[in-house]
């Protein structure tokens, strides 16, 4: 549908919409990193390929939403508002983006020891990530509730959700690192710091997740 198209739905449908197009990034992460463990570095480009595909179509959206969005049409938050929240879950998409150049920037050797904790990592980055998708489907129900205390409630425990579900990836990521620098003997050093940056990209998801929910909650207050 197009974006014009979907404004006379409602002016949070082309988020949402947008949003679908980020997680369709998101859901590469896990894929590129059993690629990288399983030594598949053809099915890695493959997927890194998809990445820079499902990125650039976030871009356009983002761009058409801006040109779009409604000056005149009267909105239940403000238009500043929106296209900053547009612009974090944008920032999602660019994060994945960065993650598929590292991992594709020379042939990683997989560091075993560390792999049972590398994916629990991902899986608490990724469930950030999704209750973010949650948060948003619910703005949906804010607004056709003109903005009512029960939704509102449930919104603000959303975003409390996902402010301890990142506070808990904060915490992985630090394990993980001291983890990683404890293998300096067996790995190569470029490794360790490539290894290092893609930690610290994955822990930047977790943070654009998080400040979608402080973007909400202040539209929240706001209002």
């Amino acid at each position: 549908m197009e974006m014009k198209s979907l404004f006379k739905v409602s002016p949070f449908e082309p988020l949402r919409a947008h949003l679908s197009t980020v997680m369709e990034c998101v859901e590469t992460i896990k894929p590129m990193f059993e690629a990288v463990r399983a030594a598949e570095y053809e099915r890695l480009e493959e997927l890194a390929k998809e990445v820079f595909k499902k990125e650039h179509e976030a871009d356009i959206a983002k761009n058409e939403i801006r040109q779009t969005i409604p000056r005149t049409f009267f909105l239940p938050v403000f238009r500043g508002d929106l296209l900053a929240y547009l612009k974090l879950q944008d920032n999602i998409a660019d994060e994945v983006e960065d993650l598929a150049v590292l991992l594709t920037i020379k042939h990683l050797d997989w560091p075993e020891p560390l792999s049972d904790d590398i994916f629990e990592y991902i899986n608490k980055v990724l469930c950030v990530c999704e209750k973010t998708r949650t948060l948003s489907d619910h703005l949906a129900v804010l607004v056709e509730q003109n903005f009512d205390t029960d939704p509102v409630d449930e919104a603000l425990e959303m975003v409390r959700k996902i402010e301890h579900a990142e506070w808990e990836a904060d915490r992985m990521s630090y394990a993980l690192a001291k983890a990683l620098f404890a293998q300096e003997d067996s790995m190569r050093a470029t490794d360790i710091f490539l290894w290092s940056r893609i930690f610290g990209e994955l822990g930047q998801l977790a943070n654009h997740a998080e400040n979608i929910g402080d973007r909400l909650r202040r539209m929240l207050a706001s209002h």
